[in-house]
């Protein structure tokens, strides 16, 4: 028997399988709006490659009468980062299809394209955040970190990006299925975890969403401080007790001892590159129904539902963006 890319289904209900599991994958995918996109097309190989030119040097000496300068010469950079492949599934006994009162299939198709999103965002979120330009809320290692972030702790990190050259971000991803971009208004984004969001509203200059007038809010955005809009999820996790004494400052602490340690990171436009969970062969629902007899299970007695994807994320300059450790104030 002939199967199909997506199982022993028909197109039309994997097409619908699909578009449910992206549908459900949208909201959740943030990093994945920011990036430089390199889709990797089919059947080349498994590396993908970000190529940039190198910017020439200022000029220093003034030329001469007459006299033709010489040529420059281009030269470009490779970054180049090997995909992955991921990918997760659930079984479907003939007995839960067939007596359940509960949609198997629909569910089922819902958690896996939210788990799917949830799997390409951490995988965003532990490549951009272990980046080496590193600021902390205070002191000069994680170990020490016990206090909340400031305005002052942003203007350096604002400071450091634009002596860096770093452009600031100007379009994203659009929610579309295909690659397409969309412009936003012009501004370094910042990406962290919800907790931080009190911290942030607190700091001078801030101005929420609702009062952009005509610019339009981000994803998840909650506001900016002067050229950084700051982009939340609770995906964007922490690093638990890794910082100074908690109760120095009175901030979040997991084991009520030593402080959680929250990563803010700041990007430039096309600080990091990669592959989105985006497009009709971005992410395959694999379905196979119960009471279907094949190989390994003549009585047809179980089926699945699953996801498989190619993804991958990777800094291109690490001047272009940068990481601010910091803390949570703990409002209990």
């Amino acid at each position: 028997m002939a199967t199909t890319a997506y199982g022993d289904i028909s197109q039309r209900t994997a097409a619908w399988a699909a578009t449910e599991m992206l549908s459900h994958a949208e909201p959740i995918l943030v990093l994945s709006k920011f990036g430089q996109s390199k889709p990797l097309p089919k059947n080349k190989a498994d590396t993908v490659k970000f190529r940039r030119p190198v910017p020439f040097a200022n000029v220093t000496v003034p030329l001469s009468e007459g006299v033709t300068p010489s040529a420059q010469q281009m030269a470009y950079e490779d970054v180049t980062v090997q995909i992955k492949q991921w990918g997760a599934w659930t079984e479907i006994t003939d007995v839960v299809n067939d007596l359940a009162e509960d949609p198997v299939l629909s569910d089922a198709s819902t958690l896996c394209g939210e788990q799917a999103a949830e799997t390409i965002e951490y995988q965003t979120w532990g490549a951009i955040r272990a980046g080496t330009n590193v600021f902390y809320a205070n002191g000069s290692t994680r170990a020490g970190v016990d206090s909340v972030y400031t305005l002052a702790k942003q203007r350096a990190v604002t400071r450091s990006l634009k002596g860096n050259r770093a452009k600031k971000v100007t379009s994203m991803v659009s929610a579309s299925p295909n690659y397409a971009t969309e412009p936003v208004d012009a501004a370094f984004i910042a990406f962290a975890h919800t907790d931080l969001e009190a911290d942030i509203r607190d700091m001078p200059g801030f101005t929420p969403t609702e009062k952009y007038g005509s610019m339009k809010a981000l994803p998840y955005e909650i506001g900016k401080v002067e050229d950084v809009r700051y982009v939340l999820s609770p995906v964007l996790d922490s690093f638990p007790d890794a910082g100074g004494t908690a109760s120095t400052n009175g901030v979040i602490s997991t084991s009520g001892t030593a402080a959680d340690v929250y990563p803010i990171v700041i990007v430039g436009k096309e600080s990091y590159g990669l592959i989105p969970l985006k497009g009709a062969g971005a992410i395959t629902p694999k379905v196979l129904n119960p009471n279907t007899p094949r190989g390994g299970d003549p009585l047809g007695q179980r089926g699945s539902v699953g996801w498989k994807a190619y993804y991958v994320a990777k800094i291109l300059n690490e001047g272009w963006m940068a990481r601010i450790e910091t803390c949570a104030s703990n409002l209990a």
